[in-house]
């Protein structure tokens, strides 16, 4: 079921085009004729294959759920206070046109950890989804995927 819109002021009632997947945690945003990177607030996915990274064990499989999530739908981006990482992305929390709450349903599916280098406002609602990814063995949580990343899941846990 789809986790109801949570209202911010920092939020809009715009949405936009989602035109590309970077990983599992970033998206391509199509804002004023313009594409716009955007990191999920709060997840932090296994990584792909790219010119800054070393794919990650798990990392196709994460980019492939935020793909088919997101490519070709709408989103409704929300901010926090700080609106840009160091890398010059948008930061934000992605809702779809019917509520979805893209951010948990990552972290709820086990396509990837709580991002817990800076605290978020929906932090604690990150941290019980994972814990329950992990209990239902969800995702980067299956006993396959565990045996083969071990040092992968320590480094974010």
């Amino acid at each position: 079921m789809p986790h109801a819109i949570r209202n911010s002021s920092a939020s809009s009632d715009t949405y936009h085009l989602c035109t590309d997947v970077i990983d599992g945690d970033t998206i391509v945003v199509l804002i004023k004729r313009k594409k716009v990177k955007v990191r999920l607030i709060g997840v932090d996915a296994p990584e792909t294959d790219g010119p800054y990274t070393k794919e990650e064990y798990f990392g196709k499989e994460a980019s492939a759920f935020t793909k088919k999530m997101t490519k070709g739908n709408k989103v409704r981006l929300e901010h926090e206070q700080q609106k840009q990482d160091r890398y010059g992305r948008t930061l934000a929390y992605v809702y779809f046109e019917d509520g979805t709450f893209l951010n948990e349903e990552i972290i709820k599916k086990g396509y990837g950890t709580v991002f817990r280098k800076f605290p978020f406002k929906y932090m604690d609602d990150f941290k019980k989804h994972e814990k329950k990814a992990k209990k239902k063995k969800r995702g980067l949580w299956k006993q396959e995927v565990l045996e083969n990343s071990e040092t992968l899941l320590n480094k974010r846990a």
